[in-house]
C-alpha cells in the first residue's frame, strides 16, 4: 500500500549468533529459524512471530529482526523488538547460541569463520561471493540498522532524498558502535563503516560516493543510478540473477517498487530501544528538513556530494568528537556557528525536536545516555580501559566488555562505563 511522507516506518536490526560460553560466532541461523517455526523440513528464510519477522542474511551467523509491515508506532515497536529478543531465548538455547549486539564481532576472522547461507537464495549469495569475496569484514561482519521511510511521487521523493543525503554524514556521530575488530581497538568510531564504504570497490557504480548525488525524480534516479548498474550487470552477465535495485549499495537507496528510501549507515546498538530511539531522532530531524524549516530543497541539494562524503569520513573516524567546520552545512540545520562538534550538533537538534515530537520524547532515555556519556563506540572504548580490567590482557578485556553488551541486549538496558 503506497504511503506518504512519515506515515509509517520499516526498521530492521541485525545481530550476531555466538556461542554463549566463548562468544565465538555460531553459524546456526538455519537452526534458529527452524526452532522458531517448529519446522522439521527445509529451513525457512523468514519466520513471522506476530507482527515481527526473523530473517536470514548472507552470512549464516547473522540474523535479522524486522517489523513485518511498516508502522507509525515507534514507542510500541521498541517494546515489541525487546520482547522478541527475550522470547527467542529458548530457540537460541536449542541451537547452542546467543545473540550479540554491536555492528562488528570483535574477534572473528571472517576468512576462516564466515559461512554463506546455504538454503533459499544460495545462488545469489554464491554469485556475490565469486565477485566480492564475501568472507571478509565488509560482507560478513557488518551488523546495521536499516530505516525505511515512505514517499509518494516525485515531489515527495525529491524532498525526502535531499533531506536524507544531508543527514547521512553525521549519523555515525550518534550511532557508531564498532571500535573493535580483529581482536584489537580500531582507530575509527565506526569500523563497520570503514569496511562498508569499500566493500563494493571492485564495482564502483554500485556504491558511488556512498552519499548519493542530488536527484529529484524517479526518471533521473533511473538514469544516474540504475542504468549504469544495469550496464555493468550486462557486461558481467549478472542480469539473470540480480536487478539494479538490489545491487545499489549507497548509504541510502531508493526503492521505487515499494515507495521508500532505506538508510543504511547506522550501526546497531546494544538493545532495540536504543536503535528505535536513534531512528526516531533521525525521523524528527528529517521532518524539519523536508518541511524546509531552515533551507529549501534546492538549497539542500546545492551542497556538494564530495564534501558530504568527506564529512562522513570524519564522522566514521571520530564519531561525536568530529568537528563540522562547514557553515553552509550547519545553516541547513539552523545552526549559525562556523564550527561545532557532532555531539553539540546532535544535542542542539534533538533538544529542539524533543519538545515537538511526543514519540521522540517517550523514547529519549537511550538518546540521553548517548548525548551525555557518548556513542556506544566511545563507551566500549572507555570500558576497555576501565580500572576493573586495566591489569588484564586486551583479549580478556574485550571478552568482559562484550559479555556485558550481550547482557544489555537481553535486559534492554543501556551500556554504561563502570
Amino acid at each position: 500500500m503506497p504511503r506518504s511522507l512519515f506515515e509509517a516506518y520499516g526498521i530492521e536490526l541485525e545481530y550476531m549468533l555466538v556461542d554463549p560460553t566463548t562468544l565465538a560466532v555460531r553459524s546456526v541461523a538455519d537452526c534458529f529459524l527452524s526452532q522458531l517455526s517448529a519446522n522439521v523440513g527445509a529451513p525457512l528464510s523468514d519466520v513471522t512471530c506476530r507482527d515481527l519477522t526473523w530473517s536470514n542474511e548472507l552470512a549464516r551467523h547473522v540474523i535479522e529482526l524486522k517489523v513485518s509491515e511498516p508502522t507509525a508506532d515507534l514507542v510500541g515497536l521498541a517494546e515489541r523488538f525487546q520482547n522478541a529478543i527475550v522470547d527467542a531465548q529458548a530457540s537460541l538455547q536449542s541451537c547452542g547460541a546467543a545473540l550479540l549486539p554491536t555492528a562488528m564481532h570483535p574477534t572473528m576472522k571472517p576468512q576462516d569463520e564466515v559461512q554463506l547461507w546455504p538454503h533459499e537464495g544460495v545462488d545469489v549469495y554464491q554469485q556475490f561471493d565469486a565477485v566480492f569475496d564475501c568472507r571478509s569484514h565488509g560482507w560478513g561482519n557488518v551488523q546495521s540498522v536499516h530505516l525505511n521511510l515512505p514517499f509518494q511521487g516525485d515531489r515527495e521523493f525529491a524532498a525526502l532524498h535531499a533531506a536524507i543525503r544531508l543527514l547521512l554524514p553525521v549519523l555515525p556521530g550518534l550511532a557508531a558502535s564498532s571500535p573493535v575488530a580483529d581482536g584489537t581497538e580500531s582507530r575509527s568510531a565506526s569500523t563497520r563503516l570503514v569496511y562498508y564504504v569499500t566493500h563494493c570497490d571492485v564495482v564502483p557504480c554500485l556504491i558511488g560516493d556512498v552519499i548519493p548525488d542530488p536527484m529529484t525524480t524517479q526518471e533521473e534516479y533511473n538514469h544516474r543510478v540504475f542504468e549504469p548498474i544495469a550496464r555493468e550487470s550486462q557486461r558481467r552477465n549478472w542480469q539473470d540473477w540480480m536487478k539494479p535495485e538490489f545491487l545499489n549499495a549507497r548509504g541510502a537507496i531508493a526503492r521505487f517498487d515499494r515507495g521508500s528510501i532505506e538508510i543504511r549507515l547506522m550501526d546497531v546498538q546494544e538493545h532495540p530501544r536504543a536503535d528505535v530511539a536513534i531512528c526516531a531522532a533521525v525521523i524528527a530531524v528529517l521532518r524539519r528538513l523536508v518541511d524546509q524549516r531552515w533551507r529549501s530543497v534546492s538549497e539542500q541539494n546545492s551542497l556538494d556530494t564530495r564534501s558530504l562524503r568527506l564529512l562522513l569520513d570524519q564522522s566514521i573516524l571520530d564519531g561525536e568528537d568530529a568537528i563540522i567546520r562547514w557553515p553552509e552545512y550547519l545553516a541547513c540545520f539552523g545552526i549559525e556557528d562556523s564550527a561545532v562538534t557532532m555531539s553539540e550538533f546532535w544535542n542542539r537538534l534533538l533538544a529542539d525536536a524533543k519538545s515537538e515530537d511526543h514519540a521522540l520524547e517517550r523514547l529519549y532515555d537511550p538518546l540521553d545516555v548517548i548525548l551525555r556519556e557518548g556513542t556506544l563506540s566511545k563507551r566500549i572504548r572507555r570500558s576497555l580501559h576501565a580500572s576493573q580490567v586495566d591489569s588484564v590482557s586486551l583479549a580478556n578485556r574485550i571478552d568482559w566488555v562484550y559479555r556485558r553488551l550481550a547482557h544489555c541486549l537481553q535486559s534492554g538496558h543501556s551500556f554504561l562505563v563502570p
